[in-house]
Formats: structure tokens, sequence, C-alpha cells
């Protein structure tokens, strides 16, 4: 493990170290602070365990690729960039103001390593379809495509087509990451994973805190079918655990 690995589980972004230290450099009236806070852990073990991508290797076309499709709660997906060196961390100070590249929603066109421009919700997941239909156009079948989104994103209809697709014409090189905060208007327990399953993915849900669990489940084999995984964090409105 490295030095900014969790040492204990469970014990929310505290335990993150050096990611959490530039998270907390953000600062401003963002209103999206929970939706950052929840992607911390899975968002740091997928750049620093999983993810086959680096500042030398961003136009490279057989790096994985990582779609932010819960893009408006940027501030962890940022810290991790540069903790990863995408970009100066300098950049973070200026989070949000009117001419720092790191806006409240992130654009592919401003920030390093950033694949798509996201935050609307329901996005993420089609455009992660096709990416991956495109690399396989391509015959390029070793680059991986993972995308994140919101548990109350899968309530537009957008992600329910992606699903049923991807898993009817079996698309492998496709991950799913779903942060499940219990805000979804239209979720049930139990829901999400069950949903995917019906579609013909693979699933594995976990404790979206624990970062070997979550590592497990990132490197789950899941032979000519996409994969899941759906990862619990803290109720939305029972007090995520903040960085100081």
């Amino acid at each position: 493990m490295t030095n900014a690995t969790r040492t204990q589980t469970d014990t929310g972004v505290a335990g993150l170290g050096e990611p959490a230290s530039l998270m907390g450099l953000m600062t401003g009236a963002e209103k999206h602070s929970p939706a950052a806070t929840s992607t911390l852990d899975a968002l740091w073990v997928l750049y620093d365990r999983v993810l086959r991508v680096s500042p030398g290797t961003v136009e490279d076309p057989r790096r994985d690729r990582f779609l932010l499709s819960k893009g408006h709660g940027p501030m962890a997906y940022y810290a991790v960039l540069a903790a990863k060196g995408f970009f100066p961390r300098a950049w973070l100070s200026g989070f949000g103001t009117y001419d720092s590249p790191l806006g409240h929603h992130p654009d592919r066109t401003l920030v390093p390593g950033a694949e798509i421009g996201s935050g609307s919700l329901g996005h993420g997941l089609p455009l992660a379809v096709g990416t991956a239909l495109g690399l396989r156009a391509q015959r390029l079948d070793d680059p991986a495509v993972w995308v994140l989104v919101g548990d109350a994103e899968l309530d537009e209809g957008s992600n329910h087509e992606a699903i049923a697709y991807a898993g009817a014409v079996g698309l492998s090189r496709l991950h799913t990451l779903v942060i499940d905060n219990s805000s979804a208007t239209h979720g049930r327990h139990g829901g999400i994973a069950a949903r995917f399953e019906a579609a013909g993915w693979s699933v594995v849900t976990v404790n979206g805190r624990d970062h070997e669990a979550l590592y497990g489940a990132f490197t789950a084999p899941h032979p000519g079918r996409p994969h899941a995984v759906v990862a619990q964090v803290e109720p939305k409105n029972t007090g995520a655990p903040e960085v100081a």
C-alpha cells in the first residue's frame, strides 16, 4: 500500500491522508460536498491500484478510460488527479473561481486527465457504453472502460437503456462503479445490484469505505460480461464525514 492509502477501514475520509488533505484545499460555496466525499475512497483505490493511466499516457490509445458521470461534486476527483500528478496541486486552491480550470463541473478541455465533461445526470454511462463499443470496433481489446455514477443517476431512463444494451452485447471491458448513498428518488434497498444482474451484468456490492473490499470488487473476474460495483456509503442526509 502507499502512504496515502487508508490504514483503517470504515472511518470515513479522515484516514485517507494525502488525497483528503488535497481535497481540503478546495473551498467556497460548493453545495455538493457530500457528493464528493462519498466518492473519495473509491476514486483513490481506482487510480492508485487499478486504472492503467498516468499523466504520461493520457493520449495513449491503449490506456484505460475513466469517465466521471457524477460530475456535480468533482472535488474528490480533482484531489485524486492532483495527487497522481495530472495537474499542479496549486490549482486546487482556485477551485470554482472565474479563471480556474477546475470548475464545479469538470471540463475535459480544461482538466488534464478528464475524459468527458460531466455533471448533468444520466450521461456518463451511455458515453461509457459508446466508448467501449468504439474500442471494440478498433480492435483495442485490452483497455478497460470505467464510469462512476451516483445512485440517483440511475433514475434516468438513459441509464436503463445503457445497462440493458451493454449486458445484451457482452461489453466485458465496461465497468460501472455506483456510489450508493441512498439518494435515489426511485431506489429500493438492494435494487441497484438486482437491476444490473437482470440485464446480464456481473455485480459485486461492497462497503464503499473499505479499500481492500473495493480493490477485490474492482478486480473480480467477469468473463464475457460487463461488471458493476455497488459501493455503499453513509446515506447523504445523515452527516457524511467531511474533510477538515
